[in-house]
Order: C-alpha cells, then structure tokens, then sequence
C-alpha cells in the first residue's frame, strides 16, 4: 500500500499564514480567547497551528489554503500533542473535525486546559457568577473604598499605589523611588499631564511629565522629579552614600515593607481621581489586617518557594513563600472569594471559578505596577520572565468596577464569557486588502462546527466517540497509549534555557492544589514540578529528555504518521539540541517552514535588541531518507519573501531561518552534540556572510 504523504512535506504557505497570525497576534486574547482564560507561557498562535495541522491532514495534492476557510470534517484521524501547555493544537485539531489528544506533565496546564473546553453555558455560569457575588462583593469592596475630599462621600478604589521602603546603614528609612512621577499617559506626548509625589510631605498633585523643576503646591518643596533616591541596583541615602539594595535587604528576614502613597478612585460620575491616601485609608488597611489574623483564613497558601533559575531574584528580596507575593488585604479578600467558591457543590461549575479565581491572581499580587493611563492600567506579575520585585507595586482592587481590568469580575467577562462565546462561534480572521495588497479590515468567518466535544477518559473511549478529545496529566514520555494509534504529533516542545515552566506555575498551584487534590490526583504532590519536565539548562541533557519524548512519538505513531513542531531559539546550543533530539528519536527532517509567531512589540520581546517573531516549523518522518541540501537561494527565498510582503526581520529571525534550513542539510548524520554544535556554528558564519 502507498505510504500517504502528506501536504506540508512537500509545500506549505507560510506567508499566508503569516500575514494571517500577525493580525491575530495584536489581540491573541480576542482571536483566540479559549487558549487565554488563564495565563501560561508562550502561547502559540491559533492561525498558525490550523494551517500546520491541515498540512499534516491534507494529502500531497491538496492546498492547505483551499482548506483554511472551509469547514472540515477529519474525524478518522487523531492528533496528538505531547506538550500541550495552553491547548493550542487540541482546540485547533477539534475545529477540524480530529479527535485530539493531549498531555502535560504540569498539572496548571493540565486543569486550565479542561477548563477551556468545559461545555457549560452562560446562563449557567452566570447564574453561579451571581451567587458569588451575592455573597463576596459587598465584603470585598468595604476595603476598597476611600473618602472624596471634595463631597465626603465613600468612593470605590480602583488602585493603591505602594512603595518599598528599605532601611540605610544610618537608620534612615527610603522609600525606593526611581523617580517621583508616579502615573503618565501611555502617549505623553499628546496628554502630557503627569501624577507626581512631592518627596517632603508625599501628597499627591498635577505637573507635566517632562518638567525637570516642579514645586509642591502644599509645602512648597523644589525637587526634580525625575531624581529618586534609587538609581539601577543601588540606593543613594541622605548622607550621601550609594548601597547595593540587594546588599541591604540581606539585614532583613522578610520581605521589605510598604508604603501606601497614593490613591485611584473613581467618583459617581465616572471621573478617575488620585488622592493622597488619609487617616481613613490607613485605618482601612489596618481592618483588614486585624481580620486577616483573628480568622486564620484557610485558604492562604503555606507553599515555600523553590531555588531556581525563574525564582532566585524574588528569594533575593526574602519572599520565600508564595503568600508573600499579596499583602493582608489582598490575602483577606482573594481569601473570602474563594470562601463563595467553595461551596458551590457542582464541581464542574465550581472548578471553571476556580480557574477564572487563579487567572486573577496574576494581576492582583505586589509584584504588579502601574502601566499608565490611556493603557490596560495593570502590569502584571509575568511581565518578566522572572519573577522581579516590584519596588513600587500597584494593588488592583480584586472584585472590580466597570473600570477595572485584571480584577475578578472583569475577567470573568473578559475571559470566560468570552471563551464561552469563542466554543459556540469559533472564527477565522479573513483578512481584506486593496489593489496595492495593504489591509483593509479583517473579517470574522465561521470555518468550525462549534466546539462542542465529549471529554473521553481513555483512548478506548475516544475512539469510539467522534468530536472527542482524552486530556491526561503526565510524562509524555511514557504515555500508554498504543504503539502506532496516532496520526500526526503537531506540538510546540519547551526552550532548554528561557522559562522554567513549573518555577513559575508553582505560584498558581499554591492556591489551586489545596482545593484540587483531592478531585485530581496531580495536584497533590508537593509542587507542580516533575523530574521527568523537560527542561534543563544544560543543552545536552535537554536534548536527551526531548529525544525520551520523541521516541515515545515514534512509538505511537503510524508509520506513514507525521511529527511537527515549532522552535526558535538564538543560540546554536538550542538548534544543536533539537537535532539531536530528532535523529536519537529515529525521525528524519524533511522540511522546515518559517511562520511569524509573537508580536515584536510583546514584553519581554520588546525589550530584546534583537527580538525573534519567526517560528520555525520542523516536518519529522520515521526514518525517511532526506536528500535535501541547503542552497543559499534557500535563504534567501525565505527571507526575501517575508520582506516583499511587509514583515520585518530581525537578525535573530535570519538566524532561526538559517539554522532550521541547515538541520536538513546534516541529512540524518549521526554526530555528537559538540560535532553538531560545531558544524552549525561554522555553516551558518558561511551563510550570514553570503547574505549581507
């Protein structure tokens, strides 16, 4: 019988889909909302994974983009994703009709992807939305309240706004601003009314942004606002002297104190005020911090915080527990809705709040900060990769008003509803241009059944169900499932030495495990870790637990099935180990496509000199011979390519083009790593050289 091939062996329309996924990724939370209920990392885009998986379902005569936009029905395949993080490739496959499997061996990702396909509606959510609220709001928003100055009247809070406050060798207690402007516009420029501090008496007034000589209107204090007493790394104190500040905060045992500075409230008639904060405010907080230690709240997480590579820099500043991360009034209240949670008594509904009450989480913790008016307002806590120390944090106000964002309730619309409405009407962008090929609008199309899928609990089961899918927690590794059963593995696998996926989640499964594990036995161990996670800072081993991973997929897979995943990475190291990976797996790379994958301008790409937005899309096969060579017109049509039609690529994105193009140059050669490394280091010099 002939061995079925597939479309994307031997072409795929990368700049279709390209120009497609750039416009997703402005607002991946809207265009694809059921991967983005609750936060993981690195999410894929959706448009992206649709035209791989129709690459790998599509015979060799048919064209993926002739497919894109028409509903299809490919339900006698199954489609595995052995790294399922966000659940990209699972919803994606379901949209085309597969069934899909998925397995992580981080249980955060494992509940959040349940979460996304749960087939509850909205009149019932809702229904449960407003119990909780019947019961918590009320509770919650006493302590965000403040007094308006003008009127007397008790106001909803929308921000307070802290500082550190770090001790000097001289006894002198410094607050670590960088600069006293405490709130701009996001466009300067065109509103450029500013929110300063005066450093003497710290109330609150109007200036410009840019003024280098501001004058207090209450105590006539002269400063620069742009000179606070923290600088970089170092604290200067008022004798004069400079301190490393990680130096002085090693005198303490617990993490630095803070100062409540200043105030965002909202008046009646939808007017956003700041306020310097008053007696009454500072006896609020201390309400709160009384209730908090006479009731011994069950819910606060006991989790210690683990070393590690994502984690050292808050253990730094002494937060060795995650219930550090919240103050007594954050704690007080994220306690009391979790109260209204738990006892809901159907479990189904009960756990779509949990995820929707850990999804808050990350954007009301004192590592979040201000982002300006005119802008989301909240940064959120994985802004950074690693977990960074707020010096001056913003604390959001949980519950929520119609002005919030990151809070309870306005996620709730934001993110589950939204979902919700994504599984009933699962859209495509169809993007419309004029004569000159500049865009014009995009259009929502419908090109899916709705989502509404049966959740197997075995593949036996699944098999025998159409529009299902079998989500499991553990070592993909070792899956059980059976040996040439799968069609297609379409996956995005970890990067060796950027984020440290269960580092991170720990902060999410400290909440989430108390109330999960007996439900779900993956979440009752100690932490979200497990040794078997592939991840490793040393890019041997790395490549090792990959190859444990793909050899498995080898297994499970058909014969004529396929293997495809994307990467990046601008290190040679990186590239090294996903080849050796590959070939130790007994899988041959027969092409390789670059796809735009992330928005440049996303944090902390943004912040990058050279920030990558190109994902390489690696076709693997079972040991299929590849007589492939690299060309430099192989390059460079990839290369020139993106830039007739618009995209700008960094030399990073050069870089994942070259290295992809010569992991099928090495032809299935068994080399070592440092052989691989080495041959990759001196060809790709070649190539860069050719093509300036």
């Amino acid at each position: 019988m002939k061995k079925f091939k597939h479309s994307i062996e031997s072409d795929f329309p990368f700049i279709e889909i390209s120009k497609i996924a750039k416009q997703e990724s402005w607002r991946k939370e809207i265009n694809r909302p059921i991967y983005h209920i609750h936060k993981w990392w690195a999410v894929r885009l959706g448009s992206v994974f649709r035209g791989i998986l129709l690459g790998a379902l599509l015979d060799e005569n048919q064209n993926v983009m002739d497919f894109y936009y028409k509903k299809n029905k490919f339900n006698k395949k199954i489609v595995f994703d052995p790294f399922m993080g966000s659940g990209t490739t699972i919803g994606e496959a379901i949209k085309l009709g597969s069934k899909a499997i998925g397995c992580d061996i981080n249980p955060v990702s494992t509940f959040i992807v349940n979460q996304a396909f749960e087939n509850i509606s909205e009149f019932e959510l809702d229904k449960y939305f407003s119990i909780i609220e019947k019961k918590v709001k009320n509770k919650i928003q006493y302590y965000y309240q403040t007094c308006d100055p003008e009127t007397g009247e008790l106001i909803p809070v929308l921000y307070f706004f802290w500082v550190k406050m770090l001790t000097c060798p001289n006894g002198e207690v410094v607050p670590l601003f960088s600069n006293y402007i405490f709130s701009r516009n996001a466009y300067p420029q065109k509103k450029p009314q500013a929110q300063l501090l005066c450093p003497q008496c710290w109330s609150v007034f109007e200036d410009r942004y840019d003024t280098v000589h501001s004058i207090c209107p209450k105590c006539n204090n002269e400063f620069n606002p742009h000179n606070g007493c923290a600088k970089n790394q170092d604290v200067y104190c008022s004798d004069g002297k400079k301190y490393k500040i990680k130096e002085l905060v090693k005198n303490n045992i617990h993490p630095l104190d803070h100062k409540l500075y200043a105030i965002m409230a909202l008046r009646k008639n939808g007017e956003k005020i700041y306020l310097q904060p008053t007696d009454f405010d500072f006896e609020l907080y201390k309400k709160a911090k009384i209730e908090l230690a006479k009731n011994k709240k069950k819910y606060i997480p006991s989790l210690e915080i683990r070393p590690g590579h994502n984690t050292n820099q808050a253990r730094g500043y002494n937060y060795f527990y995650w219930k550090d991360f919240f103050n007594d009034r954050q704690l007080l209240c994220l306690n009391t809705i979790l109260e209204g949670i738990s006892q809901i008594t159907n479990q189904e509904i009960r756990d779509q709040f949990l995820c929707l009450f850990s999804s808050t989480l990350e954007f009301n913790n004192l590592f979040c900060s201000f982002k300006g008016e005119g802008t989301g307002a909240v940064r959120h806590l994985f802004s950074n990769h690693i977990l960074k120390p707020e010096r001056t944090p913003i604390e959001n106000s949980i519950w929520g008003t119609d002005k919030s964002s990151g809070t309870f309730s306005t996620l709730y619309r934001s993110k589950i509803l939204r979902a919700k409405t994504y599984l009933n009407n699962p859209f495509e962008l169809l993007l419309e241009k004029d004569m000159f090929d500049n865009l014009i609008s995009s259009n929502k199309i419908i090109a899916s059944e709705p989502i509404n899928i049966t959740k197997a609990k075995s593949m036996n089961e699944l098999e025998g169900i159409n529009n299902s899918i079998y989500i499991f927690n553990g070592d993909s590794s070792s899956t059980k499932l059976p040996e040439k059963s799968i069609d297609a593995i379409v996956t995005d696998p970890p990067y060796f030495d950027f984020i440290h996926y269960s580092e991170l989640s720990d902060f999410f499964y400290a909440w989430l495990s108390p109330l999960l594990k007996d439900k779900h036995k993956y979440f009752s161990n100690n932490y979200s870790f497990n040794n078997a996670e592939v991840q490793h800072k040393d890019p041997a081993i790395f490549s090792r637990l990959l190859a444990n991973v793909f050899i498995e997929s080898n297994r499970i897979l058909k014969d004529d099935g396929i293997l495809i995943f994307t990467f990046h990475h601008s290190k040679t190291e990186g590239w090294a180990a996903i080849y050796q990976s590959i070939i130790l797996a007994g899988f041959s790379l027969i092409a390789s496509y670059p796809v735009y994958a992330e928005l440049m301008a996303s944090s902390p790409k943004h912040a990058s000199n050279s920030p990558i937005s190109i994902d390489a899309i690696l076709v693997c096969k079972k040991n299929k011979d590849n007589n492939k060579l690299l060309k430099k017109d192989n390059t460079e049509k990839y290369i020139n390519a993106f830039a007739e039609n618009g995209f700008k690529l960094s030399e990073n994105d050069k870089f994942v083009i070259i290295y992809s193009l010569l992991l099928i140059q090495l032809n299935g050669k068994r080399l070592t790593f440092d052989e691989t490394n080495e041959y990759l280091k001196i060809e790709s010099l070649a190539i860069f050289q050719s093509i300036k």
